[in-house]
């Protein structure tokens, strides 16, 4: 599963970047089934940043981790309010520095003409000290092609790239 990945893998650059900031990392994954914690967790040394990753596939799954019955009804689960509230909730009830959610339709079946196969809403929240207002959540709107495996393989390190953006600008 490094057909995607850069040298070196975004997840290895992060096992730098996270502790050295003082961070910690959480996630709420969707369409990526728990791949975004799989790809974390191969790294040694990911036990001092990363506190858990939640697999919420299905809209109960969602509203379990807080994501609004209304988002998910107007909006449905491949959404920009929903993977806000994705990666806001898994952030909060981590109380994690950084949450980050994924939510799409890696296919083969399940595409539309507004979201075809491939599309996906990354999130990544983070937790600003309290009384700061610097808390912030943060979403794109990507769409990847390729099989089933690959599409997650590609959301995934696009997911944690992002992460790595973030955690490069809230530097001090």
């Amino acid at each position: 599963m490094r057909e995607y990945a850069a040298d070196p893998p975004i997840e290895e650059e992060l096992n730098d970047e996270l502790p050295a900031a003082g961070h910690t990392v959480a996630t709420a994954e969707s369409c990526t089934g728990g791949l975004i914690g799989s790809l974390l967790t191969d790294v040694s040394g990911s036990s001092d940043y990363f506190d858990r990753s939640l697999v919420t596939y299905t809209y109960d799954a969602k509203l379990d981790l807080g994501v609004s019955r209304e988002a998910l009804d107007e909006h449905g689960a491949v959404s920009e309010p929903v993977a806000r509230q994705m990666a806001q909730a898994t952030r909060d009830a981590a109380g994690t520095t950084w949450g980050v959610s994924t939510t799409g339709i890696a296919g083969p079946t399940g595409g539309s003409d507004g979201k075809p196969v491939g599309t996906v809403y990354i999130g990544v929240a983070y937790a600003g000290d309290w009384g700061t207002q610097t808390s912030y959540a943060d979403v794109e709107r990507r769409e990847f092609d390729g099989t089933r495996t690959e599409i997650k393989e590609q959301i995934a390190r696009r997911a944690l790239r992002k992460l790595g953006e973030h955690v490069a600008e809230a530097r001090p």
